[in-house]
């Protein structure tokens, strides 16, 4: 799957999967975690993107979840 990807999505996305195991490891509840990292998002995609790309990524993401093609893909943990 990650040969798919562009490289800068997928170097991004091995320093985030770093960054949550290692506050994971530092024992921060899950949640906390996700929504911090949620947030985070949020605020660079305001910082860089329009209104109408950020309500497709947004879309794009509900509509994984909403499939079941999240769990799928992540592996289901809850």
């Amino acid at each position: 799957m990650t040969d798919d990807l562009p490289a800068d999505l997928s170097h991004s996305g091995a320093i985030v999967d770093k960054a949550i195991e290692y506050m994971l490891g530092q024992n921060l509840d899950a949640q906390a975690v996700a929504s911090a990292l949620l947030g985070g998002s949020l605020g660079l995609m305001v910082r860089s993107m329009g209104d109408d790309a950020i309500a497709r990524v947004l879309q794009n993401a509900l509509d994984s979840v909403r499939s079941g093609e999240l769990r799928t893909e992540m592996g289901s943990r809850a």
